[in-house]
């Protein structure tokens, strides 16, 4: 009995022993082994704050970042507003123009290109086609080429339009002339004027013209014209 106690106590000593020695370790400030299983604890604690702490302003720029957008997808809806302005520009009169004449340099006279310059300091338009008369025969205008401008001739202060006439072909018997009546048209009114004769330049002095000539739209393109012209049979 006595060996048998004897040999619980030393037992219980050792275990005594064992649970003060892993207390202190455990304890310890600087322990190795245990000291390294119980940093991962921490170490977790570490990550899920810094991880928080990111997160909660990453939606503000997310969340900000359209609004730019918007403001910039508004803008293109005011460029209207400068060709809204120049379709409400009056008609072009005799008193708004100054109207000028030449010819085609590789052209034998067949072709007569009008410039119209506004003379004033107001932008006014030319509507469709000059009406263009040759002589006493006032009431019967040129007819058209087939060659509609793709909008309306808004010319601004010192600004041109431009309209050709095809005066003859070759072997046809002709007329000729020093000058030629003008007119031009209005939409909003009834009456678009009586021709206003205009003396040839210095450059082209007389026209011959033969028995079917014709004249463009107006175009602020002068290439434009001069394509219609040529093309006219």
């Amino acid at each position: 009995m006595r060996a048998a106690r004897k040999s619980w106590k030393t037992y219980a000593l050792g275990a005594a022993a064992v649970a003060a020695l892993l207390s202190s370790t455990a304890c310890g400030p600087d322990g190795g082994t245990d000291d390294g299983a119980v940093s991962p604890a921490p170490s977790r604690t570490a990550s899920a704050t810094g991880t928080t702490a990111p997160v909660t302003p990453s939606p503000a720029p997310t969340t900000g970042a359209p609004q730019p957008t918007a403001t910039h997808s508004a803008k293109p809806s005011g460029s209207g507003s400068g060709s809204g302005s120049k379709e409400k520009a009056p008609a072009c009169g005799d008193q708004d123009l100054s109207i000028g004449t030449s010819y085609w340099a590789h052209d034998s006279g067949q072709h007569l290109l009008i410039t119209a310059t506004n003379v004033t300091d107001k932008p006014c338009t030319l509507y469709h086609y000059p009406f263009i008369t040759f002589g006493q025969d006032v009431d019967s205008p040129l007819q058209p080429m087939e060659s509609p401008a793709k909008a309306v001739a808004t010319i601004g202060p010192k600004q041109k339009a431009y309209a050709g006439v095809k005066l003859f072909l070759g072997g046809e018997k002709t007329k000729t002339y020093e000058s030629f009546g003008i007119a031009y048209q209005d939409p909003n009114s009834n009456d678009d004027g009586s021709p206003i004769d205009v003396a040839l330049s210095d450059e082209v002095q007389f026209v011959t013209v033969g028995r079917n000539p014709s004249v463009t739209f107006w175009n602020l393109d002068r290439s434009e014209v001069e394509r219609f012209v040529f093309k006219a049979r």
